[in-house]
């Protein structure tokens, strides 16, 4: 069962991986409710406990090292409590630091608090954003595009984690796009501008992503989601389009191949969706650096992605949790559904 899959995961832990994101500390404070202020119409929330957790291209990065990969991250932090504090945990985790930098101000932070009363499910009742380094100048960014070609030299893929927080630069998305154009594995999951990663190996958009890169929606339209992810692939020049659907599941694009939908794997009911995008991103971009061909990314990385959902808070999941999943159940294969419009035209 799952012998393909899971031999697999077994060469995750060869794979050699470069993690270029925005890093973000995610912060959960905890407490209880039971009055309203006298001084406003709000809820007093008495504090019990706080936990720093990665988050954004912090928490891809975690999942890479959960996974078993070896993982040289870039990026940059605040020279304060927290960005020490979100280091060390990707330290601990096994990534390699050396190319994460420290910059004077804040680091990039999500302060989530939750609450609820002594005999209720906690609820985020409000989130505190916090802005961290400024985007880098010509020294800094002149760093960051080096360290990435010195790391890109010894690895076997590169992962881009860009949440629009200002690391990826024009210089550095160009490094990005050079290295790609010389034959090296680049996956990037962007949440804004797609368009400048054209001639990347895999993109992840969710369906979000896609419509407004295309301008238009897609709603539970599969033609529509055909078109605009054809319109996408083709702008991108990229060799295959990773498309998140929620409870939908995925959908794999490739230039003069079908279009492959696989529906969610387990529950469609999530606990909580927060750092899915992480997870699939970095199950997808493991499985590619490990020799995985994208079929075989996409259905590993929605196991991780259906797994991770079942889970409150910004959590990894673990090669562990992966085996054991592949072990219990029969990982559903692709439907194919769109013939190319080229080899359609071939037929005739």
């Amino acid at each position: 069962m799952n012998a393909d899959l899971a031999h697999l995961l077994g060469r995750f832990s060869r794979a050699r991986i470069v993690a270029v994101g925005d890093l973000v500390a995610d912060e959960f404070v905890y407490g209880e409710t039971d009055r309203i202020s006298r001084e406003a119409p709000v809820l007093i929330v008495r504090y019990e406990s706080a936990e720093l957790k990665p988050g954004c291209g912090a928490n891809a990065i975690m999942n890479l090292c959960a996974l078993g990969a070896r993982v040289q991250a870039i990026g940059l932090i605040g020279d304060d409590e927290i960005g020490r504090r979100l280091r060390a945990q990707l330290v601990d985790a096994g990534a390699d630091d050396s190319a994460i930098f420290a910059v004077d101000g804040p680091t990039s932070t999500k302060t989530r608090v939750l609450a609820g009363g002594k005999n209720t499910r906690r609820q985020q009742m409000l989130r505190i954003d916090r802005d961290g380094p400024a985007p880098p100048g010509q020294a800094l960014a002149q760093k960051l595009v080096k360290a990435l070609a010195q790391a890109a030299a010894k690895c076997d893929a590169i992962m881009i984690s860009d949440y629009g927080l200002g690391l990826l630069t024009p210089s550095l998305v160009e490094a990005v796009r050079t290295l790609a154009g010389q034959g090296r594995t680049v996956c990037v999951d962007a949440r804004y501008g797609l368009a400048k990663y054209r001639g990347v190996t895999v993109v992840k958009p969710n369906e979000v992503e896609l419509e407004q890169s295309v301008g238009r929606g897609i709603g539970d339209d599969p033609l529509a989601l055909e078109e605009a992810g054809r319109e996408l692939l083709k702008s991108l020049r990229a060799q295959a389009l990773l498309v998140t659907r929620g409870r939908s599941g995925m959908a794999l694009l490739r230039p003069g191949a079908p279009t492959a939908l696989v529906p969610v794997h387990g529950s469609a009911d999530a606990v909580d969706v927060t750092g899915a995008g992480d997870t699939v991103m970095a199950a997808a971009t493991a499985a590619v650096a490990a020799g995985g061909d994208p079929v075989q990314a996409m259905r590993i990385a929605n196991v991780a992605g259906a797994l991770k959902v079942q889970k409150p808070g910004t959590v990894a999941v673990s090669a562990q949790e992966l085996r054991t999943e592949l072990a219990r159940v029969e990982v559903a294969q692709p439907t194919l559904v769109v013939a190319p419009r080229a080899a359609s035209r071939g037929r005739r």
